[in-house]
């Protein structure tokens, strides 16, 4: 029995929703880089930013299709956010211990630049935890999407083993 007739696509198209996430997804898109981008000054803040960008992502994957959507969205895109935020993240804690302050000492740029040390929160804010949580939001979606199949399941029943992918 091949899988196609086991388990069948959840995936219909309903106009309702299509016509609601086209209207929706650029406002929430907005508003999410809007509390990403004014995470130190307003209510919100960038993880609440990130949390809505991300959400943005399974909008559309609920609307367009998962898979669409997966592929639409390279898993070196969503890796290369996470992957960048958390490089931001280091490299503003590395430059405050280099400026001879503490990690995170943002006092370390206002002696060293005669920068706000306002500017090392918007970095770390903007460029850090905006960009991870989005990417870690779009990466689970995707990981709970791909689901745990018949196959594998009775891969582990009689192994005892979860069976790679690649099996």
């Amino acid at each position: 029995m091949s899988r196609s007739e086991t388990q069948s696509d959840t995936y219909s198209e309903s106009h309702v929703i299509l016509t609601s996430v086209r209207i929706l997804a650029p406002f929430t898109l907005t508003y999410g880089l809007f509390l990403a981008l004014h995470g130190t000054d307003t209510p919100g803040g960038s993880f609440q930013g990130g949390a809505i960008i991300g959400v943005t992502v399974l909008m559309l994957a609920f609307a367009f299709g998962i898979e669409p959507t997966r592929r639409w969205l390279k898993n070196s895109f969503i890796t290369g956010l996470v992957t960048g935020g958390v490089v931001i993240f280091a490299a503003t804690g590395l430059a405050t211990i280099a400026l001879g302050g503490a990690f995170l000492d943002f006092d370390a740029f206002t002696d060293a630049f005669g920068l706000s040390h306002h500017w090392g929160m918007e970095a770390i804010e903007v460029g850090g935890v905006a960009l991870i949580v989005s990417g870690v939001v779009v990466t689970l979606f995707f990981a709970m999407a791909a689901g745990f199949t018949p196959e594998r399941y009775n891969a582990v029943q009689e192994d005892g083993a979860e069976v790679s992918d690649d099996d």
